[in-house]
């Protein structure tokens, strides 16, 4: 990854990854927006971030991180216990998960996982 600490954009971050990284970030980055597609876009802690709520508070957003090898997903814990058997393929976090650049996306999970957070989220309202 690039040293993303003076970018100011989604865009700028996007742009200063290589090719293969920066296709899979615009591909989650699909995969989030198509679902919540209100969302708004911003840096957070210097990575891309996806308020899924109006406010924009950090445990509201689904971030997204580019690496030499893999992409991560940072969806949430609650999240990422809900889809733990069918994320058992990947390297996983409590509450993030790493998607290998030389494999196909599972954009239908990324969907629903994030459909499945801003349920939560509604929930919480």
């Amino acid at each position: 990854m690039s040293d993303t600490k003076d970018l100011k954009t989604v865009n700028e971050y996007f742009n200063a990854q290589p090719d293969k990284t920066k296709k899979a970030l615009l591909e989650l980055k699909a995969c989030i927006v198509n679902v919540a597609q209100n969302a708004t876009e911003l840096l957070n802690y210097n990575i891309p971030a996806y308020a899924l709520l109006e406010g924009g508070k950090r445990e509201q957003q689904i971030m997204i991180a580019g690496y030499k090898k893999h992409v991560g997903l940072y969806p949430h814990p609650t999240t990422m216990e809900k889809f733990d058997s069918e994320l058992s393929e990947f390297k996983k976090g409590k509450g993030s998960v790493q998607f290998p650049l030389d494999r196909p996306l599972p954009v239908e999970l990324i969907k629903r996982m994030v459909r499945y957070r801003m349920e939560l989220l509604r929930k919480e309202i």
